[in-house]
């Protein structure tokens, strides 16, 4: 059986100002805005929701299906996901747009300035979740706002559980649409800034929307995390990285990890130490998708960390 995740695959060109901001952008001259920043680095990265979930999900073990949209130049990632052994079956082409990409300015203060193009992604809907066969548990991760209404009413209507990740995406939906989403799935995860954003549009508590669903899981970067679930909170500690290079993807690892626990039934301080483990991982390198343990060594770091194994 396979988890899906429905989400994006996009490209992320980050580039480097060696500079700062500040020193080139008039507070006064605000609306007439025309700079320019000549940026000598620039490097081009693997992304997305689906493709940095379900990269982290196959490193450790688990068994991700990809469901996105992609433009006519998805060629690179193709190889990329071809490399990782991942199936293709379920990514879907749509002819003259682009991959959704995102555009990247950091300054020497690591301000970031970011255009994000969603190209393909908002076509998200053309996929189906009822397409798909052995499929036992799922996830709706940031994608098109059509394709996420979609594929969480399918999920449902299945009887597949799933995880409802709004991340970035959280914004396009109302009140009453968030709280659609949270009475059909089985568990949602957000970071502590959706969480609080979450609970204003809604109108409700963390700890009430945590009752209708197996469990909420809030994440709060160098603070570790919180599961919500059968009327318990259960901490989970953060694990110090070897360093802080790139929080981009963190998030992302941090979820594979909360599936592969839900998948192979593990408890939920276990699978929590999991999610917050490949978080560590991954921060320490730049870019979702370069960061690379067997699952050998996925074992020791966590046994070093948590005095118990995993596999």
């Amino acid at each position: 059986m396979h988890t899906l995740i429905c989400g994006s695959i996009a490209y992320d060109t980050i580039m480097v100002f060696q500079d700062h901001f500040k020193h080139h952008i008039l507070p006064e001259k605000i609306h007439v805005l025309n700079v320019s920043f000549l940026v000598p680095e620039m490097r081009r990265e693997f992304g997305g929701c689906a493709g940095n979930i379900a990269y982290n999900l196959g490193m450790i073990g688990g068994n991700p299906l990809i469901m996105a949209t992609v433009g006519d130049d998805f060629q690179p990632y193709a190889h990329q996901i071809e490399k990782l052994k991942l199936s293709q079956d379920h990514i879907h082409h749509v002819s003259n747009t682009f991959t959704a990409q995102a555009f990247i300015t950091t300054d020497l203060d690591d301000n970031q300035i970011t255009a994000f193009h969603p190209g393909a992604m908002n076509f998200s809907h053309l996929n189906s979740v009822i397409d798909v066969a052995d499929v036992d548990l799922g996830i709706i991760a940031p994608d098109g706002r059509d394709g996420m209404i979609k594929h969480a009413r399918e999920f449902h209507e299945a009887g597949v559980p799933f995880m409802f990740d709004p991340g970035q995406g959280l914004p396009m939906f109302n009140g009453a649409e968030l709280i659609e989403f949270i009475n059909q799935a089985d568990y949602i995860a957000v970071n502590d800034y959706e969480g609080q954003l979450l609970q204003e549009r809604t109108g409700r508590t963390i700890k009430s929307l945590a009752n209708e669903t197996k469990a909420l899981v809030v994440t709060m970067g160098s603070q570790g995390s919180v599961i919500y679930t059968n009327g318990k909170q259960i901490e989970i500690p953060c694990v110090k990285a070897k360093e802080l290079i790139d929080p981009t993807g963190c998030g992302d690892a941090y979820r594979a990890g909360l599936l592969y626990g839900i998948a192979n039934n593990l408890d939920w301080q276990t699978t929590g130490q999991l999610g917050s483990l490949l978080g560590a991982l991954k921060i320490a390198q730049r870019g979702g998708q370069n960061h690379q343990f067997s699952q050998n060594e996925i074992d020791q770091l966590y046994y070093e960390n948590f005095g118990s194994r995993l596999f």
